[in-house]
């Protein structure tokens, strides 16, 4: 069986140097770069299965490698995690808003980052595997989950992979009210669970792509106090 593969970017070498440890350990195959620019050509040409990408980097910093990563048709999929010094929660948001999948802020403890990387893994890998493919339906959206593919009043969007569970879950319970930590369990992983600001920030995001107003939005309904539920 392949070892899934990890990039690690990070202009601190003791830093990858850690991390390779700790994922090598675990059984990943690690890649390492040390710049953004270096870091967008691997990603090009190794296609890793994650990206644990540090956001201050030398010539293309995090949030330009990953808004280039979910505009290529080929590589909008990959999964990336941020890691970074930056600890506001709008640094955070942002990082969320233009794709990333998880953020994590210096200083970390690489199991807590392995528990993410695993968490991530887990639940994109697991799109297709051993499942039949099907289409879900509900108002003007249509996601197909062999092609992971969606519609929305026939055109086509593009999601993340992390987007585009959350919009499965709630498909898959349309009309039915989700409690935060059970979308999060569900769509992102048990490891979340202590992350429910970033479930916003996806749902956010979603809103932004699939609502003609996402101020006032016809599909995903926010239950003050309780959770989301998407509305047909």
């Amino acid at each position: 069986m392949l070892k899934q593969r990890i990039l690690v970017v990070d202009d601190d070498k003791e830093i990858v140097r850690l991390m390779n440890s700790y994922l090598e350990q675990a059984g990943y195959e690690v890649l390492a770069a040390y710049s953004g620019e270096t870091a967008l050509h691997t990603i090009r040409r190794e296609r890793p299965d994650l990206v644990l990408l540090d956001l201050m980097l030398p010539e293309r910093d995090g949030l330009e490698i990953t808004r280039l990563l979910r505009s290529d048709p080929y590589l909008a999929q990959t999964p990336v995690i941020m890691l970074t010094a930056r600890v506001s929660d709008t640094d955070k948001i942002v990082g969320l808003e233009i794709g990333a999948d998880d953020y994590i802020t210096k200083p970390y403890n690489p199991r807590e980052v392995l528990a993410r990387v695993r968490a991530c893994l887990r639940v994109h890998s697991s799109l297709g595997e051993g499942l039949q493919s099907k289409v879900l339906r509900t108002g003007g959206i249509e996601l197909d989950t062999g092609m992971h593919r969606v519609l929305v009043d026939g055109q086509e969007v593009k999601l993340t992979a992390t987007e585009f569970d959350i919009l499965q879950v709630l498909l898959e319970q349309t009309g039915y009210v989700l409690e935060r930590c059970e979308l999060i369990r569900r769509a992102l992983g048990g490891e979340f669970l202590g992350v429910k600001r970033t479930l916003d920030s996806h749902i956010r995001n979603l809103r932004q792509k699939i609502e003609t107003d996402p101020k006032h939005p016809r599909y995903i309904q926010t239950v003050y106090g309780v959770g989301y539920r998407l509305q047909g």
